[in-house]
């Protein structure tokens, strides 16, 4: 690995993640006070915010500096995080999960504008895909963290563990001083809405943004389905979520192989609707089958979703390195995560309001979803100008 320090950066930070999603939602309903409804409802909007700004984070990433607006994400997320010991109302709750939010989205455009400058274009995918195994693995150590601390079960126990999360974010932060500085883009900066006239990259973004919806069929229908429509043991949900994260790990690097350029990257696109839907198609046969066989199905579709999701992964970081000009790395960054964003505020409601409610009709209305937007983006990319090659910038 030429950069072990992008490495450490996110291991360490996804140990805070991991710890702070296991604790954060329970600490502000059970100790602050807080309605659960009213908790949901303010993080979507926050999110809702962040997203619609995500543009804009981008832009300021290019006109300040790439490594040092990835330092002040992660001097926000810090702030924001050790706030949440304070928190007893629901205006301070918003302005936390606000900046939070906004610290989120900006640290991940900030981060694939700083891999941009720091690696070598031949590097790049490789190292994006080594950063997210790396990620991985860090958000389950701080997810084990988080179920010691929801063992004890103590207030005490919760703020000892969120201030903890703070000053891992916070040491994330000054190991980034470790990366070579960004300069400031010297070109394109001042046009800070100019990817929305790349029109092949917009229709990317949404396409996108609809394959990222696998975020939100793991974690929210996947679980709800094998609760609710078939017979498996709700154990079943720890086992996708060790496939997933097992998978990951040991297939990333492999699967990225071949999709730095954008032929790569739209069949990576193509196979990932493809594979989500056969996801899907095998879900939808799950409600009517015995235990064993439908234990089996559930995990040949975890594979299948996984392998999908990598792929899509791929495919976004390939295509919004090989369209951004130079001096707009970092708001095409920010459009992708726009797009990916905006598939996970839209997964929630596209699966507990449609297609959990329809059952097998309901999956099979999804996977033709993922199958549309996973056909329809090498047809978008045919129609894409890639960027004009830059020189290659400061390594370390």
């Amino acid at each position: 690995m030429r950069h072990p320090t992008l490495l450490l950066i996110a291991v360490i930070s996804r140990i805070g993640s991991g710890l702070a999603a296991s604790l954060t939602v329970l600490y502000v309903t059970q100790f602050a006070g807080l309605h659960l409804r009213t908790v949901g409802i303010t993080l979507t909007i926050a999110t809702a915010i962040a997203v619609s700004a995500s543009i804009w984070i981008g832009h300021l990433s290019d006109r300040l500096g790439a490594r040092d607006m990835y330092i002040g994400m992660f001097a926000l997320q810090a702030i924001a995080t050790g706030a949440l010991v304070q928190v007893r109302s629901v205006p301070a709750y918003a302005i936390v999960v606000l900046a939070l939010a906004v610290a989120d989205l900006g640290a991940r455009s900030s981060q694939g504008a700083v891999i941009h400058a720091v690696v070598p274009s031949a590097d790049r995918l490789a190292v994006r895909a080594t950063v997210r195994v790396a990620a991985n693995l860090g958000f389950a150590v701080g997810a084990a963290l988080g179920s010691l601390v929801l063992t004890v079960g103590t207030p005490q126990a919760f703020r000892a563990g969120l201030l903890t999360t703070a000053a891992l974010i916070f040491c994330t932060g000054l190991l980034i001083f470790r990366l070579p500085r960004v300069p400031a883009a010297t070109s394109g900066a001042s046009a800070s809405w100019a990817v929305l006239r790349d029109r092949p990259f917009v229709l990317f973004m949404g396409l996108n943004g609809v394959l990222n919806i696998h975020n939100t069929m793991l974690t929210v229908a996947l679980p709800l389905w094998i609760a609710t429509r078939t017979n498996a043991p709700h154990w079943m949900v720890s086992v996708i979520l060790v496939v997933n994260a097992a998978t990951v790990v040991l297939c990333q690097l492999r699967l990225t192989r071949g999709t730095d350029a954008l032929p790569g990257a739209a069949r990576a696109a193509r196979r990932s609707g493809l594979l989500l839907a056969l996801s899907c198609l095998i879900l939808a046969t799950t409600s009517a089958t015995s235990t064993p066989v439908t234990i089996t199905l559930l995990i040949l579709a975890a594979l299948a979703h996984v392998t999908g999701e990598i792929l899509e992964s791929a495919s976004g970081w390939s295509t919004s390195y090989a369209l951004a000009p130079p001096g707009l790395i970092g708001q095409y960054q920010g459009a992708h995560a726009m797009g990916r964003g905006t598939g996970n505020l839209l997964g929630p409601t596209l699966f507990t309001a449609i297609a959990l409610p329809l059952g097998p009709t309901g999956w099979l209305l999804t996977a033709t979803l993922f199958t549309a937007a996973g056909l329809l983006t090498p047809v978008i990319l045919r129609r894409a100008q890639p960027a004009v090659p830059e020189h290659e910038t400061a390594t370390s």
